[in-house]
């Protein structure tokens, strides 16, 4: 691994490299959180082998665990980059613990051993990726940005663990390895933080890395970059028709030219898809919502109208005066759902707009206007989840709500035949753009 002044290159994008980074002293924290930036990235269309982040009770040597030694006493954050069990649940986040006597499973992914796990593809995103990884009270969590966005603090659930114990003392350290593939890992910060309970002293900040040391790392990574520049260029005059083999050490199987490599406009291509299916399940659940609102508005009326029906036979007389005041009321309220479900109708087209306009990107400025895309489509399901989650407060059942007779049912904001229409368009857009392509 070679440091520099702005990332830390763990391995380089050739065959059967491996390399690890390890604190100097133990942490003597009782509970922790690290916060990862790292990038992979990588010609190929898929990777090998993987990155992972760990807390060990000794410094990891260098062994067969990406690039890590086995055995080891603590928990590895696994990001596995290649499929080695052909099951295509990879790349994926496995989190596996050991207490010194386990031997990973290379064959099988570490299927067999993962306490959790999530898919999540970290290979040739816009930004960085971003994880955090707490450890509280026997509790070790895993959140994970997928490298969309340039938000720091948009992090999604990826894992999490229960009743684990870990060293009081350990080592954070973090390793890659390449296999018959290769990807450049490169880890752009770490930051370690004391979690602290309540009342206890907070922790003394840490000591800043000489200037002097700093330039040295420069200088040796600059050095490296130089060489590893010859070495590719002696390999490509040696081997002007060799095509790398995919896999790790224990793949039995090899891909065309083909299938190995994707140029640009595929990697574009491949994650405008993916944004796009990602907004789709987001529609979808949107749409669960506002059918389960809908359905609870329908039974709270049904539920106020018997109310108000048995109270009218017992007063006779104050029958037509509350019945009155109650239906000015709810008519109010009702009108006020009415206006947000709108809302969020119009801001869920401005996101099939935008989905719109992702698909047709310009020639020179093509990238730029994809991903501003994806910030106005993010910006616009954030606006629709809070205007769900007032909804859903405002109709929470209550004694002093008021109440009043059965009113004619909504209609559904997204109708099954409209969204499968978008459906049909869309792909035959997308279908056509490739043919254009």
């Amino acid at each position: 691994a070679i440091p520099s002044a702005d990332q830390v290159r763990i391995t380089t994008s050739l065959k059967s490299q491996r390399g690890s980074v390890w604190t100097k002293n133990k942490s003597i924290f009782e509970y922790w959180e690290v916060e990862v930036t790292f990038r992979v990235t990588g010609r190929g269309r898929i990777g090998a082998d993987g990155l992972a982040i760990w807390f060990t009770e000794e410094q990891g040597l260098e062994g067969p665990v990406f690039g890590a030694a086995d055995k080891w006493n603590g928990v590895g954050i696994f990001f596995d980059s290649f499929d080695n069990d052909g099951k295509k649940n990879n790349p994926g986040v496995i989190v596996v613990g050991n207490n010194g006597k386990l031997l990973y499973d290379h064959q099988n992914d570490g299927s067999t051993q993962a306490l959790a796990s999530c898919q999540r593809d970290f290979r040739n995103k816009p930004y960085p990726v971003r994880v955090k990884i707490t450890y509280y009270q026997k509790n070790l969590t895993v959140l994970i940005n997928n490298g969309f966005t340039p938000d720091k603090e948009d992090y999604e659930f990826c894992a999490k663990v229960e009743d684990m114990v870990l060293p009081s003392q350990g080592y954070f350290g973090i390793s890659a390895a390449t296999g018959g593939l290769a990807d450049d890992h490169d880890v752009l910060s770490f930051l370690t933080f004391q979690l602290t309970e309540p009342g206890k002293a907070a922790p003394t900040p840490d000591v800043e890395i000489p200037q002097k040391d700093k330039e040295k790392y420069q200088e040796e990574f600059e050095h490296f970059q130089q060489e590893l520049d010859k070495k590719k260029e002696e390999f490509q005059k040696e081997h002007p028709d060799m095509q790398g083999q995919p896999g790790k050490t224990t793949c039995a199987f090899f891909l065309s030219a083909d299938d190995l490599f994707e140029t640009v406009s595929d990697r574009e291509l491949r994650q405008v898809f993916e944004g796009q299916n990602r907004i789709h399940l987001e529609i979808k659940q949107l749409n669960r919502q506002l059918d389960m609102i809908l359905d609870e508005q329908r039974k709270y009326v049904s539920a106020v109208t018997d109310e108000i029906a048995k109270r009218g036979a017992g007063f006779p007389g104050q029958q037509g005066q509350v019945s009155q005041q109650e239906i000015e009321t709810v008519v109010k309220t009702q009108e006020e759902v009415i206006r947000q479900i709108n809302e969020m109708r119009n801001s869920v087209a401005d996101a099939l707009r935008s989905i719109s306009g992702a698909q047709h990107p310009g020639s020179a400025a093509g990238g730029y206007e994809t991903t501003q895309h994806f910030n106005d489509i993010k910006e616009h399901l954030h606006v629709v989840k809070r205007d769900i989650e007032h909804l859903v407060q405002r109709n929470m059942p209550s004694n002093e709500k008021p109440k009043c007779p059965d009113l004619p049912p909504f209609p559904a904001c997204l109708s099954t035949v409209h969204f499968l229409i978008f459906v049909a368009v869309q792909t035959v857009l997308f279908i056509g753009y490739i043919m254009y392509r």
